[in-house]
């Protein structure tokens, strides 16, 4: 999978910042994913452990989620700090590394992590949307900011996400009775899609099927 560099990630807390700030401006959500062209859906997820960056990436086919078409990884030394709200410069550059790997080509990438659910909209699965130039949605496993309501228990129901007065994301179920996830655009899809696609590669347990996967390839990596 082929993408060109969009800026170093070597900056000090300040300037990352201040370049989130400026790249959120360059995120387009305004179209809904056609997700009757979908064919191959990744998933995305980093552990880190002992101080290495494990990124895996998991294809798998959609609609029907039955085959997985390939798994990537990468390992590197994790040598930037954890920083709420700067988590894409700690986990960026092995989750490229990984996707640089990939030959099967995905028509969207789900992240285990946020999209635009971030003071700056520019949550990991937003940022490297930019960098890959194609649909990314982010799913996140727990609370990070805004206010909610719990959604009903039943599978599919939504309660909406604000921040700061602006709806950033949602709060679904994926499952009757279990935790909600955190669905939120990245880039180059809109909101009901991404919580659309969510839902449909979700089968049987709380996570979509692919970052499900790339939990448990990155955990053996």
């Amino acid at each position: 999978m082929r993408f060109k560099p969009l800026h170093n990630w070597d900056l000090g807390p300040q300037s990352a910042i201040a370049l989130q700030t400026e790249l959120s401006a360059l995120l387009a959500n305004d179209a809904p994913l056609k997700l009757d062209r979908i064919q191959r859906v990744a998933g995305v997820d980093v552990s880190v452990k002992s101080g290495q960056s494990r990124a895996a990436v998991v294809v798998m086919t959609f609609p029907d989620m039955s085959t997985t078409l390939e798994t990537v990884r990468a390992q590197r030394a994790t040598d930037y700090p954890y920083i709420p709200g700067l988590l894409a410069f700690r986990e960026g550059p092995v989750v490229l590394e990984a996707l640089s790997n990939l030959r099967h080509e995905p028509d969207a990438i789900i992240f285990d992590g946020m999209g635009q659910i971030h003071p700056r909209r520019m949550g990991i699965a937003a940022h490297l949307g930019l960098w890959l130039g194609r649909p990314t949605v982010g799913c996140g496993k727990t609370h990070y900011i805004g206010e909610y309501q719990e959604p009903p228990l039943e599978k599919g129901s939504r309660c909406p996400l604000f921040y700061r007065g602006q709806q950033l994301g949602v709060v679904l179920r994926t499952r009757r009775g279990v935790k909600p996830v955190y669905v939120s655009c990245g880039h180059l899809a809109d909101l009901d899609s991404a919580v659309e696609l969510v839902l449909s590669c979700t089968t049987r347990f709380r996570l979509p099927d692919p970052i499900r996967a790339a939990h448990k390839a990155a955990s053996l990596a």
